[in-house]
């Protein structure tokens, strides 16, 4: 089994910066996916951003041009830089493996790690 540690999170102003990682440690595959997502209050957990082991990404439309995913494989950890933020960010943040263009996740979900944005 898979365990997720997110970390990162924070308060920021809107049009601020934060850095979300994820360390992954157990059973892990540097090969598989990995995933963000973000839960609103309220709202269904949505996808938010991939990467493939070799650096590959896709980003949901809402995010796209201002956050950015990248892996360490040697660490097992993904980032998520996150510029230019919205009030509408605001939500807990997770990751996990993922299944490539579905966006199934694989494992138990982490902690999370919450981003609150101030207008």
């Amino acid at each position: 089994q898979v365990q997720l540690l997110e970390s990162g999170g924070g308060l920021v102003q809107a049009g601020g910066s934060l850095r979300l990682s994820c360390a992954a440690s157990g059973r892990t595959s540097s090969y598989s996916p990995m995933g963000w997502f973000r839960q609103a209050p309220g709202k269904e957990r949505e996808f938010v951003a991939a990467i493939t082991w070799g650096g590959g990404t896709y980003y949901a439309d809402s995010v796209k041009g201002r956050f950015t995913i990248s892996r360490d494989n040697a660490k097992s950890t993904v980032y998520l830089q996150m510029n230019n933020l919205k009030p509408e960010d605001t939500a807990v943040y997770y990751c996990n493996t993922v299944e490539w263009g579905s966006w199934r996740p694989y494992e138990n979900w982490g902690q999370g790690t919450q981003v609150t944005v101030s207008s």
